[in-house]
């Protein structure tokens, strides 16, 4: 586990795959690495999360210490002035186009996400930037901007639209991924002024993007 920045207000980190953000309901019986809980171990002292990562994406995930932090950065959060960038490797057609806006009704089952009439809205910006070569074989890879963020909003949209993550089998991917899925944080922008000034944190952080099996 990678700490990426730290002050006293915040502690940001690489997540890696194959690691839960916070631990689940059933955290007792859950022998699952929990970034949240090996946090509080090292630093030695109370994290509070402020937004979470599937269990099978890597990246850039942030924790507030204190609890006037974590108010701040959720209502950063809300009012969508903290901004992520994502990147992912897909199987699929090379789309005629670069650019998309994906929008959706998004429901969560109790396992995957699903497109319905009561869904909650959804946005996605999504851009293709070319095939690339691997032993394995070509495959996308997309730069991805969630305006919203529902749950598996990115699995689902680029699922839907015939460009499955790989490793991503709960949303039809048939191809194999070294750890976790091809979807990684790699960016964060803190455009709030307020809360950027008061938690003495850069106005962005990036991490290097995914590497290609080559």
């Amino acid at each position: 586990m990678k700490i990426l920045f730290q002050n006293d207000q915040v502690v940001i980190v690489d997540k890696p795959a194959n690691w839960l953000s916070v631990p689940s309901r059933f955290q007792n019986e859950d022998g699952r690495p929990v970034v949240g809980k090996w946090l509080e171990k090292e630093l030695k002292s109370k994290i509070f999360p402020t937004h979470r990562l599937d269990f099978e994406v890597s990246g850039i995930i942030v924790f507030a210490k204190t609890a006037e932090a974590h108010r701040l950065l959720n209502q950063a959060f809300e009012n969508r002035k903290i901004k992520k960038t994502y990147e992912a490797l897909t199987t699929g057609e090379l789309p005629e186009q670069k650019k998309f806006e994906w929008k959706a009704k998004v429901l969560r089952g109790k396992r995957r996400a699903y497109e319905s009439p009561v869904g909650k809205p959804s946005l996605t910006l999504a851009e293709c930037m070319g095939k690339e070569q691997a032993q394995e074989g070509k495959f996308l890879r997309w730069r991805l901007h969630p305006v919203t963020g529902r749950a598996h909003q990115l699995r689902f949209d680029l699922s839907r639209h015939g460009y499955p993550i790989l490793g991503d089998e709960l949303y039809g991917s048939k191809e194999k991924w070294k750890e976790g899925i091809a979807l990684r944080a790699i960016e964060i922008h803190f455009e709030d002024e307020k809360s950027r000034k008061q938690c003495g944190l850069p106005e962005k952080l990036s991490v290097q993007g995914i590497e290609s099996r080559l």
